[in-house]
């Protein structure tokens, strides 16, 4: 491999326009990083080697965005679309495709299924913008040789709950809904019933299949309320574990040898005293 060697960085003219420019200068740094004698690093990177890394830098920025620090927010959607330039630019070199036909491609989508934006076609709700945009999607699966399932298109890699938000969305918005949200809540309470039947004969397989209906019908059920479960999940979890230390803190870290009684006192109170999204 070519040593590296400091070059100056060749700044694109600037047009005007801040996002352009913005762009235009990312993209200079990360070719230039993939010149022959740019970063090491950068040079043995693979399409395979960089996809996981884009993972890590959607749940950063995703923290960041719940913890409402813009600093940070702007930092990690930075690392983001980096990685996306970076992306392009080693399939680029490999002359399979480049950052022109990503941006081509999306903004061909985006037009198409937005008829009632650049079209004639009118909706009167986000709800009814978001069922047209499935329809679309449908049709356009049903016209290739892909997979026409209503539910298709949600990558099986991601997180349970937020999977299981992505295929409610999906089926409700193909027709496969109740009448109102009480259905689904209904729905739930079955499911919980339909687990405690199991738990006295403690079969792990029965009880695991059963606690997983369980979850997946609050999911479900998030839909209906507009609640994406997997957010809801780890504001839970904060709050969980802001409480949990703050128990541990009351009673000197010492949880072992203290009764139920004791540790369920010690929770309402911290319960009580901490606020709600701590």
């Amino acid at each position: 491999m070519t040593e590296s060697r400091p070059r100056p960085l060749e700044e694109p003219e600037p047009t005007g326009e801040p996002r352009v420019d913005g762009l235009r200068r990312l993209i200079a740094i990360v070719d230039r990083l993939r010149d022959p004698d740019g970063c090491p690093w950068d040079l043995e990177q693979t399409l395979e080697s960089i996809a996981p890394h884009h993972v890590e830098e959607a749940h950063e920025l995703l923290e960041a965005i719940e913890a409402g620090d813009d600093p940070h927010t702007v930092e990690e959607a930075g690392d983001l679309l980096m990685g996306i330039v970076l992306l392009a630019r080693v399939a680029e070199q490999q002359g399979r495709w480049n950052l022109a036909d990503v941006a081509a491609g999306v903004c061909e989508k985006l037009v198409r299924r937005h008829p009632h934006v650049f079209g004639e076609q009118r909706v009167d709700s986000s709800r009814a913008a978001f069922d047209n945009w499935e329809r679309i999607k449908r049709a356009e699966r049903a016209e290739g040789p892909g997979d026409a399932s209503a539910v298709a298109g949600v990558p099986a890699s991601l997180p349970a709950l937020h999977r299981a938000h992505r295929l409610a969305g999906k089926a409700i918005s193909a027709g496969f809904r109740w009448s109102d949200d009480g259905g689904a809540l209904a729905k739930l309470r079955e499911e919980v019933e339909e687990l405690a039947a199991e738990i006295p004969a403690r079969d792990p397989a029965r009880l695991e299949a059963e606690l997983g209906d369980v979850l997946l019908a609050g999911a479900f059920l998030g839909s209906y309320f507009g609640v994406d479960p997997e957010r809801a999940t780890r504001k839970a979890l904060r709050r969980f574990e802001a409480r949990f230390r703050a128990m541990e803190q009351d009673l000197g870290g010492d949880l072992g040898e203290r009764s139920v009684d004791e540790l369920t006192a010690a929770w309402r109170r911290v319960k009580e005293r901490l606020a709600p999204e701590e």
